[in-house]
């Protein structure tokens, strides 16, 4: 199994997580956004995956693009540990809760959307953060009450286990973190972060502990 990541991409991150979570061991293949024009752009890896996004998951001569896509493809080819609950409801609860990050919050947030409000929309880092946190904000608000609803003891997203929610939520905190933004207003979901990110399956998918780590 080889993943395509970059140490800083939330999406990437996401994908990291639900690996570890898994207990699969995989070959870290990095491919930096900024240096070299951006490495995801060069035509060895377009030859690989043609919308250049990262991550990629390359497993059995197959090649999954799209984060939300390889956790369920892991979900799938490799059921236990599961991400997602048992009863078809408290499934799709967590898919929408998902969703709301990788759908509504993240697509809006990522390097593309902020660079070409920079250039060439031209403009300035004040009002490119004050989009960002805008996004967030209002993601992070139904996201909160959402959790508060549905989790157990205030450890994860969804009932009393690791879900696919709780794996797409770290990775926007920590982007979150990046643009100083105030999650006092968050308890339940500061505090299910704050958890998640003490498990071994989210330590070891941090930023910082991947080898193109800067």
């Amino acid at each position: 199994m080889k993943l395509y990541s970059f140490a800083r991409s939330s999406a990437a991150y996401r994908a990291r997580i639900a690996l570890n979570v898994k207990g699969l061991p995989y070959e870290y293949v990095a491919k930096h956004l900024l240096k070299n024009g951006g490495e995801h752009k060069l035509a060895d890896y377009l030859a690989i995956n043609p919308q250049g996004f990262i991550p990629a998951l390359e497993h059995d001569g197959a090649l999954i693009t799209q984060s939300v896509a390889i956790i369920e493809y892991l979900e799938e080819m490799f059921p236990s540990p599961s991400l997602l609950p048992k009863r078809p409801v408290d499934r799709a609860v967590v898919r929408a809760m998902a969703q709301l990050i990788a759908c509504d919050i993240h697509p809006l947030n990522n390097l593309r959307v902020l660079n070409y409000l920079k250039s060439p929309l031209g403009q300035d880092s004040d009002a490119v953060s004050a989009w960002y946190k805008h996004w967030i904000a209002e993601g992070f608000a139904a996201l909160e009450q959402l959790i508060a609803k549905h989790s157990i003891a205030g450890r994860f997203c969804f009932g009393d286990a690791i879900t696919m929610a709780d794996v797409l939520l770290v990775p926007q905190v920590a982007n979150s973190r990046r643009y100083q933004m105030d999650l006092a207003c968050y308890p339940t979901l500061k505090n299910v972060t704050a958890h998640l990110e003490s498990l071994p399956a989210f330590l070891a998918a941090r930023p910082e502990a991947q080898p193109d780590a800067e």
